[in-house]
C-alpha cells in the first residue's frame, strides 16, 4: 500500500475510534510536507488542492464528520481517494432495523 494510501487509513482509523468513543470528532485539514512536517487546520473551508499550494505541502487530508459518518479526502499531486465510514451506532441502527427477526426453538428429538 503506498503512503498516501496507507495515512489515509490510518487517519480514518483515528476518526473511528474517536467516534466508537462516544465523542464525534472535529472537522479538520492534515497537510504534510516531504521533509516530514505536519500542519494540522481546524475548520478550514479552502478546497484541499489550495491549501497544498499555498501551504506548500505534498499530501492533504480532510476528515470530517457527520451525524451518522466519518470521512477522509485525502490528496497527492494528481491522487486522490476518499473513505467512509459509518459510525458504530449507526451501523448498529442500520443493523437492527434492517429486516424483522423471528427466532424459532426447536425441541430435541426425543431418542426411540
Amino acid at each position: 500500500m503506498s503512503g498516501f494510501i496507507d495515512n489515509a487509513v490510518r487517519i480514518l482509523e483515528a476518526a473511528e475510534n474517536v467516534a466508537a468513543a462516544g465523542e464525534a470528532p472535529s472537522d479538520f485539514t492534515i497537510l504534510m510536507g516531504s521533509k516530514g512536517g505536519i500542519r494540522i487546520i481546524a475548520d478550514s473551508d479552502w478546497p484541499l488542492e489550495s491549501l497544498l499550494r499555498e501551504r506548500g505541502a505534498d499530501m492533504g487530508y480532510r476528515v470530517k464528520s457527520g451525524v451518522d459518518r466519518v470521512s477522509v479526502d485525502g490528496r497527492e499531486g494528481n491522487k486522490t481517494c476518499r473513505f467512509e465510514s459509518a459510525c458504530p451506532a449507526q451501523t448498529a441502527r442500520m443493523l437492527l432495523n434492517a429486516a424483522p427477526y423471528s427466532y424459532t426453538f426447536a425441541q430435541p428429538a426425543l431418542a426411540a
